[in-house]
């Protein structure tokens, strides 16, 4: 009988382990194409635990007469795994959602203006989140006109979107479960399924392969944010978290040290930086590298003509579809294409000049636009 209870003390921590591993940054973890499993393992995790732990105090009994002090270590061995996989490196557990969401106009900001931020304008009202906190709390829920936004960020894989967090229609929230192929996912409250944060797809559960409704963004300083916007609402830092904002001063320059953040400099490695399009079904990459060398660059997605310019401030990046296919040119902070001058937002100084459209565009790790975006071109 006392096999029993080292069956089930094994099997338990074994079974924590692993349910963690795949959804975590663990080593070889991320590589792997285990999303299933790993949905599985949670599922019936408590079907796990009541088998497992059942047989464990099944032969407890006989154990500790038999061994008392290996029994009684296999125990807390075993209760120290469980508490340590479910309450200290569970993803919610790791990084909070904001106490408070406090927004403020630029005059009573304080937060630098060199900064990077996600900016979201709705009609005609606009909203800064600086990617310093978002990157620590990996989602910000908002209100903009009326609308209910989340904001989320990765800063594994250094990418932003903005979804409404709404399920088929249905107001839904959701909590940071894990990561896979290191880009962190979401677990809707109703459903429970698993959310992947870079494209906003459901990858596992019973919604598997829904899309959440994104929003359009902009990256770029915060200068350049409310030289653009200069109305907007700016979010400020929650003064619970300074101790973990400040673990990110470092990360908007690209110069964090730590082996999932960090940069690498040289184009096309895992961690290099690329501008990644979105357009009609096709997605190119161009290199964060050229475009700082170039400040412009000319291309064609999905058959139609692209502009991708980068700003003075050689952080804030916009991407626009051309009229045709003659080829812009920058001068300072503004779009020159066929005699006509437009500022970075598209817009020309003629009234009658229809604006360019924009094209989703995201700054965002080699590693991670490759691996969601398998098909996508080099620039």
């Amino acid at each position: 009988m006392k096999k029993l209870f080292y069956i089930g003390a094994l099997g338990l921590i074994l079974f924590e382990i692993l349910k963690v591993y795949f959804i975590m940054p663990m080593p070889g973890s991320q590589e792997m194409y285990s999303i299933d499993l790993a949905y599985f393992l949670h599922v019936w995790r408590w079907v796990f635990r009541l088998v497992l732990g059942g047989l464990a105090l099944a032969g407890i009994f006989w154990a500790y007469r038999s061994q008392r002090w290996v029994t009684l270590i296999f125990a807390a061995i075993c209760l120290l795994v469980v508490w340590q996989f479910n309450f200290k490196m569970a993803a919610d557990k790791m990084f909070l959602l904001p106490t408070k969401i406090v927004m403020v106009d630029s005059i009573t900001n304080k937060i630098p203006s060199e900064k990077l931020v996600l900016g979201i304008q709705l009609n005609g009202e606009s909203r800064a989140y600086p990617i310093q906190l978002i990157a620590y709390h990996h989602q910000v829920l908002d209100t903009l006109v009326g609308k209910p936004i989340m904001v989320t960020y990765c800063s594994v894989c250094r990418s932003g979107r903005i979804f409404e967090p709404s399920v088929n229609g249905t107001p839904e929230s959701f909590r940071l479960v894990g990561m896979d192929h290191f880009n962190a996912m979401f677990e809707d409250k109703t459903t429970k399924t698993w959310w992947r944060q870079a494209s906003g797809e459901a990858i596992a559960g019973p919604l598997k392969g829904t899309l959440l409704p994104e929003l359009p963004s902009q990256q770029t300083t915060l200068k350049q944010w409310l030289a653009l916007y200069p109305n907007s609402k700016v979010m400020q830092p929650d003064s619970t978290f300074i101790e973990e904002y400040t673990d990110l001063n470092d990360y908007d320059f690209g110069i964090e040290r730590g082996n999932l953040t960090r940069t690498d400099t040289l184009s096309w490695q895992d961690k290099s930086w690329v501008v990644g399009l979105e357009l009609a079904g096709s997605s190119k990459a161009i290199d964060w590298n050229l475009l700082k060398e170039k400040r412009i660059v000319n291309i064609t997605l999905a058959g139609r003509p692209i502009v991708v310019a980068l700003a003075s401030d050689n952080q804030s990046f916009f991407a626009l579809e051309r009229p045709s296919d003659k080829p812009f040119t920058l001068e300072n902070d503004s779009l020159v294409g066929e005699n006509k001058k437009y500022n970075l937002l598209g817009y020309s100084a003629g009234n009658n000049n229809l604006p360019l459209k924009p094209v989703k565009a995201y700054q965002e790790f080699w590693h991670s636009w490759r691996t969601f975006h398998p098909d996508t071109e080099k620039k």
